[in-house]
């Protein structure tokens, strides 16, 4: 009788965790693994956007580092954790 009191007592700690998987845990680990590989595949001439805002040009990818061009005879060195996010022009805009 005990035992069973137990396991209803369990079951609701149970579906709250896996509520909580699958709504907040399981979509940040996605999301994270998407931002790796993203990471991994930047090239030469891959436009981003960094977490402060800037939109840059790639000019070299090193291990680490990625050295982007900001404007014409503007460059500069950033840690591959910054890059936010491709930025990807798209000029078949819907009207």
């Amino acid at each position: 009788m005990e035992q069973g009191n137990f396991l209803t007592s369990l079951l609701p700690l149970v579906v709250l965790f896996g509520i909580f998987y699958f709504l907040i845990i399981r979509p940040q680990q996605q999301q994270a693994k998407k931002h790796k590989e993203m990471l991994a595949n930047l090239t030469k001439g891959d436009k981003i956007v960094t977490n402060g805002g800037l939109i840059a040009e790639i000019v070299k990818v090193e291990e680490d580092f990625i050295k982007v061009k900001l404007e014409e005879n503007n460059f500069a060195k950033i840690e591959k954790e910054f890059v936010a996010k491709k930025y990807e022009i798209n000029l078949n805009k819907d009207k």
